[in-house]
């Protein structure tokens, strides 16, 4: 009995590649922040399709943003994040 799979998955792809002109700069954490999850890490290029050159480029300037301050290094320094009390 012969299995079918039941959807294909899309194709990734590198947003900046496809893009010549989206910046990959620290000084755009809208952008940068699509890269990084709820806690802080830098989501691996198998799982976003950014190219190898690329992905490189995106890890210096999301550490560049978190040394500058426009990003947060983990779910504690974010402002999103309710801390708890002690009440």
């Amino acid at each position: 009995m012969a299995f079918k799979k039941k959807f294909a998955p899309r194709r990734k792809f590198c947003r900046f590649c496809a893009d010549a002109d989206l910046p990959l700069d620290y000084k755009r954490p809208d952008i940068l922040r699509d890269y990084i999850t709820e806690r802080g890490k830098i989501i691996a290029r198998r799982i976003t399709g950014t190219c190898a050159k690329h992905q490189r480029l995106l890890s210096t300037e999301i550490k560049r943003a978190r040394q500058m301050a426009l990003l947060f290094y983990t779910a504690g320094h974010s402002s999103d994040v309710k801390k708890k009390s002690n009440i």
